[in-house]
């Protein structure tokens, strides 16, 4: 790359956004230092944006240029960006680089030394400037002390970029924040926190939040509790309540909240969900368990009607139920049930006494009359008016629905509820309480069959009266001294568990037992075998096993049976009913909850991975590593230091230095995970990016006395992040000669396979275990070769670098080399030729 194309190169600036920002005070202290210690008259440090050039901090005569924040010359800036490396210049007026324009910071310069500053992505921020007045010959020592100042420099701008970004993630987040002093007074307000609550942020910010989304009602409560969550200070807490937006429209919110300490007052973060939707689900889900758990304890059909309205309305928050049913004759309604919130008085609409109702009067005739629900969002505009529609008013009821109860075609009875407030038709509720209308049916339905096998011992004839109006398969078998069950009675001959009808022959050694038992799935045959085993022994059963029907349908058949005894004959009286559905929906359901719960637990899991990550990295790692490295430099620049004192300072430096390196890995391979680092490909010749990283490792490993070998196929082409694929191969190749021995040799290829490239990094270092092999992209694992040799690493290097190539939809595997030593294979998507 030429130094024009490095002017010109987009990658490499982008301090975006940093040259708007306040000055930055933080750095005053290193340009003081820099010119203290290249013994200059100025120092500066200078951010660029494409096409700006901005002092934001200066020390010495250079000093007035920050306040003023004039740009730079045009030939320094892009002269640094242009080299991606330190600019020295002894003697400025004999350099075709700055003869053009030698003013910098406002001094004519004689003499300079600039070191680039890059952000995280490896892009050139801006540049750390030493100004001399006279020319003068650069110490090396001073060199390499301005340049761990700018590396020093390079992280205060970095945590400022970071900041910025976070602010944006958390700005166009769909969850509303809010950030609070300890008096409660909103300091930061986002777009998602104006779109939920209405107000703008230049009206929240300075306001107390409890003014702004708390209703009035539920102030003091509210404040009270957050005062004690508050106090604890982290981890971050979850919590649901009550908010009110701008309007006063009130609505519950899911607040996820922390409270941090930091100079010298509390704050406290917030992020907060409208939860409507979620706390309607509940509420629903509610009131169809309260319902199902009320018909399966229920011993009458009035006490599984009062049970069931009294669950579904509590649980809706409505005011009263009741439930009316079609009497035996068919031509009225009764009221069987009905329920009221404790502490109403509807005595007036709801008391004892209730007339009955014929088709077509009253909300629940109505409902009888068209066979289909109604929904009233309020009595007092309702057209059609209601037989006790003014009772219902004087009693404050406003909104009301009501729905058929149904045994297949027939109405057998109706649901009604009602409202104090008026009730905007909702068809989600609609379909809930259908529902629930259908397993009262069903309860209903199966009440009446086992009310109509008791009085079978009455009347033979008045048993296949009734008998003929049930969906279960009914059926009656003697056992005989043999122990056979000979069939007497079946109601449908197996019609509605098999699918159509089995002869059924008059046969005196015909076998109930075996004539169903040919059906049986065989994985029930022995719980059969243990029922009818029960039944010829005299005692009652019950057992739910699948058919195999005959039309190809296999069905879950619930049989219940009764012994009973008449003149010294046993008498078997049992049911059949279809309960393919229940199960299906069983199943159904519970795989729907196992699947919620992992869904859920895999979400609470990365979730609390990344607040855990990015709190250490960002609050408490970063700074705090920055710092001590900074004056470990400083200590190790001073004159009075003993022998010992540095190298123990030294041993802090080197140590710092690895810290500092762990962290960056496990941000960078955080955001990976978080897809929150772009992947920015472009067509790039891969011949040529993997000789330059192969040139810059070429010292490192002559240094180890190892042999590097290239053999590269012409035209390589990738679409793929340079920088990214960069740090792949700086990965590999750092890799591979640190577990190379003395005299070893590392050996780079690469080459087209079909629509891919494949890059190949062998060595004949120390080797992998082949068990290993599978987790050697896991991130933290180290093989146990590299721990007994002592070589040092983090364990995420390869972990980072899997994510990269993922990211660029490739592939990386790892295979023992021949001989001795690790084959690393990189498989990528090749770019397609033109035209193709």
């Amino acid at each position: 790359m030429t130094a024009e194309d490095g002017v010109h190169d987009s990658r490499r600036t982008g301090s975006t956004g940093l040259l708007d920002l306040p000055e930055m005070p933080e750095l005053d202290h290193l340009t003081r230092v820099t010119a203290r210690l290249l013994d200059t008259p100025a120092a500066l440090v200078s951010l660029t944006d494409h096409d700006r050039q901005v002092v934001v901090s200066a020390a010495g005569a250079a000093e007035p240029q920050a306040r003023r924040r004039d740009p730079l010359p045009p030939a320094l800036s892009e002269q640094v960006t242009a080299a991606d490396g330190p600019l020295v210049v002894p003697d400025a007026r004999a350099d075709e680089r700055l003869r053009a324009d030698r003013s910098i910071g406002g001094l004519e310069a004689a003499a300079c030394a600039a070191f680039p500053l890059h952000g995280s992505d490896g892009e050139t921020l801006g540049a750390l400037c030493a100004i001399d007045t006279r020319p003068r010959r650069w110490k090396r020592a001073q060199l390499e002390m301005a340049r761990d100042l700018a590396r020093t420099a390079e992280g205060e701008i970095r945590a400022r970029q970071e900041a910025q970004r976070l602010w944006a993630i958390i700005d166009n987040a769909c969850d509303a924040f809010v950030s609070v002093d300890g008096t409660g007074t909103v300091r930061e307000w986002s777009t998602a926190a104006e779109r939920l609550f209405g107000w703008s942020a230049a009206e929240a910010v300075g306001r107390r939040m409890s003014e702004l989304i708390i209703p009035e009602r539920l102030r003091r409560s509210h404040e009270e509790m957050l005062r004690a969550y508050g106090a604890g200070g982290p981890p971050a807490r979850r919590t649901e309540l009550t908010v009110a937006d701008r309007t006063g429209r009130e609505f519950p919110a899911e607040m996820t909240f922390q409270t941090v300490a930091g100079h010298g007052e509390r704050a406290l973060h917030a992020f907060l969900r409208d939860i409507t939707d979620q706390c309607r689900v509940q509420t629903l889900t509610r009131a169809q368990h309260a319902a199902a758990r009320v018909l399966a304890d229920a011993a009458s059909s009035e006490e599984a009607a009062t049970g069931v309205v009294a669950a579904v309305t509590d649980a809706l928050g409505w005011t009263c139920g009741e439930y009316w049913q079609v009497d035996a004759d068919g031509t009225e309604l009764i009221r069987v049930g009905s329920w009221a919130r404790p502490g109403r008085d509807l005595s007036a609409f709801a008391g004892e006494g209730t007339a009955p109702l014929r088709q077509g009067r009253g909300l629940p005739g109505r409902v009888w009359a068209a066979g289909r629900e109604i929904w009233i969002p309020d009595m007092r505009a309702d057209p059609g008016g209601l037989a006790r529609a003014q009772d219902a008013l004087r009693a404050g009821l406003r909104g009301a629905i009501a729905l058929p109860v149904r045994s297949g075609r027939t109405i057998l009875g109706v649901l009604a509820f009602y409202s104090d407030d008026a009730q905007e038709r909702d068809d989600e509720l609609t379909a809930l309480l259908d529902g629930v209308c259908a397993h009262v049916g069903r309860y209903m339905e199966r009440r009446r069959a086992e009310e109509l096998e008791l009085a079978l011992a009455a009347s033979r004839h008045q048993f296949n009266q009734i008998v003929t109006h049930v969906n279960d398969d009914v059926w009656i078998a003697e056992i005989t001294p043999e122990g056979r069950a000979r069939p007497v009675y079946v109601s449908t001959a197996g019609a509605g568990v098999l699918g159509r009808q089995v002869p059924v022959e008059e046969d005196e050694n015909r076998d109930m037992v075996a004539i169903v038992g040919r059906y049986v799935h065989p994985g029930d045959r022995r719980e059969f075998t243990a029922f009818c085993d029960r039944l010829i022994s005299g005692k009652p059963a019950e057992i739910e096993c699948r058919l195999l029907g005959l039309d190809g349908v296999t069905r879950w058949v619930w049989i219940r049976a009764l012994p009973r005894r008449e003149g010294g004959r046993l008498f078997v009286d049992g049911i059949s009913t279809d309960v393919t559905e229940r199960h299906r929906m069983q199943e159904e359901r519970e795989r729907l909850l196992a699947e919620e719960q992992r869904q859920v637990q895999r979400l609470r899991e990365l979730d609390r991975m990344k607040d855990e990550l990015v709190a250490l990295v960002s609050h408490e790692l970063r700074n705090p590593i920055g710092a001590i490295r900074g004056y470990s430099e400083m200590l190790l620049d001073a004159s009075d230091l003993d022998e010992e004192h540095r190298m123990f300072v030294g041993v802090i430096d080197r140590m710092s230095a690895h810290l500092q390196q762990l962290v960056d890995d496990l941000l960078d391979l955080a955001r990976l995970d978080a897809g929150r680092i772009a992947i920015d490909p472009r067509p790039l010749s891969l011949t040529r990016l993997v000789r330059q990283a192969v040139d810059d490792h070429r010292p490192e490993a002559e240094a180890g006395k190892l042999t590097v070998e290239v053999d590269l196929a012409r035209h390589l082409g990738v679409h793929a992040d340079p920088v990214r694929l960069r740090q792949v191969l700086d990965n590999l190749l750092s890799n591979a000669i640190k577990y190379t021995p003395e005299g070893g040799s590392v050996t780079v290829t690469a080459h087209h396979d079909g629509g891919e490239v494949v890059i190949d990094v062998a060595d004949t270092g120390i080797g992998i275990p082949a068990e290993q092999y599978p987790k050697l992209f896991t991130r933290f694992f180290r093989a146990s070769t590299a721990q007994e040799a002592g070589t040092k690493g983090t364990g995420l290097g390869l972990a980072i670098t899997r994510a990269i190539v993922d990211a660029h939809g490739g592939g990386i595997t790892a295979t023992p080399r021949e001989g001795g030593g690790t084959v690393f294979t990189v498989r990528l998507p090749a770019t397609p030729a033109a035209g193709a």
